[in-house]
């Protein structure tokens, strides 16, 4: 893993604390029968923990396709490629133009005459 980066473990962690505070919290002030108090504080704490394991699946799966697919050193070589291709057609537009514009003053000339 690089630097800085957080492991899911951690992720799923705080993410399933996060939930059984805040489904403790929501019962507390809900219900006074301790059963239900329990059945919501387990269901809450429930969905937290699945959702966080979902969005880690998605997360990876996007943050993996994206490091295999993407070569910056490939990008980089077809990117100076594409910019020197330019660069040659570009100079032969302008020498095509000017070549243009030599005959045009030719002409030019000629017609004065």
């Amino acid at each position: 893993m690089r630097k800085g980066k957080m492991k899911s473990e951690n992720y799923i962690a705080f993410f399933t604390v996060c939930g059984f505070f805040i489904g403790t919290v929501f019962s507390i002030l809900k219900f006074d029968d301790s059963f239900d108090f329990l059945l919501y504080t387990f269901a809450i704490t429930l969905f937290f923990y699945l959702f966080i394991h979902l969005v880690l699946v998605l997360f990876i799966k996007v943050d993996e396709k994206f490091s295999i697919s993407f070569n910056k050193d490939e990008y980089e070589k077809v990117i100076n490629e594409q910019i020197s291709l330019l660069k040659h057609k570009e100079d032969q537009v302008t020498a095509l133009l000017k070549s243009i514009n030599q005959t045009k003053d030719i002409e030019l000339e000629g017609a004065k005459s």
